[in-house]
């Protein structure tokens, strides 16, 4: 008998940038609160993240006393801070892949502060409360709804998928690479291939859709160096429809309170 339980929460309050890891969290239309609500856009509003830049995994994030509070890793005096609900009222139109959708600009201070990081201008927005990017209707059951995220509000990963991939690299790499949401213990590696409709605590999820990898997971997000590994390795037996697969992508169908400890019930198997 399968037993799984959740062993780690994690957010990305902005889009590509470190991730935060909790004990309990909110769960939200859009996903988990605070999670991919913000993103860094260039001056066409294009969005921007690690496939080209890998020094954002340098920058960490926090959150503390209603601020927002991110820090380069190696140069902790570097960092800058903004209320969660500063914006300035100037909306932004943004691309994420093929969706379009409206930023509002957080502040001019914290603009120039990535400018200079990255050394050309970008803009930090975040998303309006009353924004409705739509999840993929190929997906979607009910018109759910994700934030600044790729294209869903939650990833689910196994930690046995990670101990199998680990058993087949010369290095072992860390979960965040892989940026989920949430990570459980139990079952053989990608039992959550099979999932279909399960609850986690007393919420239901549906596992809608392979997450399809790429170089963003060669990127070692303690260094924000980019090596081969392991997508190589994943390829060589994960790849999918010609996509490298590692990852569920979640629907949920109410909000509430998820805790790491809580019980993963699967109610349906895919065949």
């Amino acid at each position: 008998m399968n037993h799984f339980v959740l062993s780690e929460i994690n957010i990305y309050p902005i889009k590509s940038l470190g991730g935060i890891s909790l004990k309990k969290a909110q769960l939200e239309d859009r996903g988990l609160q605070h999670d991919r609500r913000w993103m860094l856009v260039d001056e066409e509003g294009i969005f921007i993240t690690q496939r080209k830049h890998f020094e954002l995994a340098l920058l960490e994030v926090n959150i503390t006393e209603g601020k927002l509070v991110v820090s380069h890793k190696m140069s902790p005096e570097q960092t800058i801070s903004f209320a969660l609900d500063e914006d300035t009222g100037v909306e932004i139109p943004v691309m994420i892949w093929n969706d379009t959708a409206t930023g509002l600009e957080v502040n001019t201070a914290v603009n120039k502060w990535f400018s200079d990081f990255l050394q050309f201008n970008v803009k930090l927005v975040k998303m309006p409360l009353a924004e409705k990017r739509l999840v993929d209707p190929r997906y979607a059951s009910n018109d759910e709804v994700v934030s600044f995220a790729d294209g869903y509000p939650c990833l689910l990963i196994g930690q046995s998928a990670l101990d199998g991939l680990n058993g087949k690299l010369q290095e072992p790499v860390h979960m965040d690479r892989f940026r989920p949401n949430f990570v459980f213990k139990g079952g053989v590696p990608h039992i959550e291939d099979r999932f279909k409709t399960f609850y986690i605590g007393e919420i239901l999820f549906s596992a809608v859709k392979p997450c399809a990898r790429c170089v963003l997971i060669t990127i070692d997000q303690q260094k924000g160096e980019k090596g081969h590994e392991p997508l190589r390795t994943l390829a060589s037996y994960r790849t999918i429809n010609k996509k490298i697969m590692f990852g569920q992508n979640l629907l949920h169908q109410q909000n509430g309170v998820i805790a790491v400890g809580d019980e993963l019930k699967v109610i349906d198997w895919k065949d």
